[in-house]
């Protein structure tokens, strides 16, 4: 037994000083190839068993003839474990030599593709990262190129939604400057309806940079949807009696909700003005609210004909107009980009989907304790 403790005590000596000897080579080489690396170890590997081996060989007085033998097994270990490990390095620096590639046509090309054949576990969950991350910049980049074509065309917009106020005001105010106005209180009149539709568009353009700033102030409270929907049946009444156009609000529920009664009624509003300005005379605009498990779902169901299946998705998009039909006798398409914003900021979600005779618009928020 002591003969035993004595050889494992040699042995864990000799293996113990190449093993340091190789953790010092490790940490000079540890900027160099995973290549060198590997023979690194190899050769440490080696090296201890033959330290370790020679350690016990010379104290256990062997002879000549068996330590020559015991150093040729170690050698002839030692060149097949050197020459596995310079392929194992080679075949893993060629497959991340090639991982480099893809990944620097990834920042050149914006798309990437994982090099083919058998990579090691670690390069391959690497390539499919990178992959994954690949389609994610992908779908940002379309969202970002859509969002700056739809910041394009609400410029062009904007820019002649107040060409057309402002020039008209620049020649009424001329006409009275020159005194050639034959009914000026009509002018007047006319003047204070084109600053007030100037009005709302900045105050549009304004709670919408609101919006996408994350900074608009909510103060919600606790309230019943009946109540929303009747202060905003209240508020469209007039305009849905100018275009002939009925009101109906028999479907809803009377379930509590916690919001910001004010932006929830301009929500309803914005919605309301939209159904009634594209709701033929003699149409009709339904509201209804009904609760679903801890949602509650606010609709507004319109005659308009119907939305173009290709325009669905870009109904709630900033400056979106929709088709020549459906086009606003005035507004700059901010609507429904307000409504969607306001109702994300409830952690809500707003959807349209057409119906037989028009559409509906539908907000679901979630439904109070």
């Amino acid at each position: 037994m002591r003969d035993v403790l004595l050889i494992a005590l040699y042995a864990f000596l000799g293996a113990a000083a190449a093993g340091l000897l190789g953790a010092l080579a490790l940490r000079a080489l540890r900027h160099r190839s995973v290549a060198v690396s590997l023979t690194v170890v190899a050769v440490v590997s080696v090296l201890a068993m033959l330290a370790g081996t020679l350690a016990v060989a010379r104290a256990m007085f062997l002879s000549s003839h068996d330590l020559t033998v015991v150093t040729t097994v170690c050698a002839m270990a030692a060149v097949v474990s050197l020459a596995t490990a310079l392929l194992l390095g080679r075949w893993v620096v060629a497959h991340s030599n090639a991982l480099t590639r893809a990944a620097r046509s990834f920042g050149d090309e914006g798309s990437f593709a994982a090099p083919g054949g058998g990579a090691t576990a670690e390069l391959a969950a690497l390539g499919r990262e990178l992959a994954a991350t690949s389609g994610k910049l992908a779908r940002s980049r379309e969202r970002e190129q859509a969002l700056e074509a739809s910041r394009r065309e609400l410029v062009a917009w904007i820019s002649h939604d107040l060409r057309t106020p402002l020039a008209g005001l620049r020649a009424m105010s001329e006409a009275l400057e020159d005194g050639v106005a034959e009914d000026p209180p009509r002018y007047l009149r006319r003047m204070r309806t084109e600053v007030e539709r100037l009005d709302t568009m900045v105050g549009d353009l304004f709670e919408l940079s609101r919006i996408h700033a994350g900074a608009l102030p909510l103060h919600p409270s606790r309230m019943s949807v009946d109540d929303l929907v009747d202060d905003a049946l209240a508020g469209v009444g007039p305009l849905a009696r100018e275009h002939g156009v009925r009101l109906t609000g028999d479907g809803v529920e009377a379930v509590p909700v916690e919001v910001d009664g004010k932006e929830m009624t301009r929500v309803l509003g914005n919605l309301l003005v939209n159904a009634i300005r594209r709701t033929p005379a003699d149409g009709t605009v339904a509201v209804a609210a009904r609760r679903e498990a801890d949602t509650v779902v606010l609709s507004v169901t319109d005659g308009c004909g119907g939305i173009p299946e290709e325009d669905l998705p870009r109904v709630f998009d900033t400056g979106w107009r929709g088709t020549e039909a459906r086009t606003p006798p005035g507004g700059a398409g901010l609507g429904l980009a307000i409504v969607r914003g306001i109702v994300e900021a409830h952690a809500g979600r707003a959807a349209v989907c057409n119906v037989p005779g028009g559409c509906r618009f539908e907000v679901v928020l979630p439904a109070a304790r």
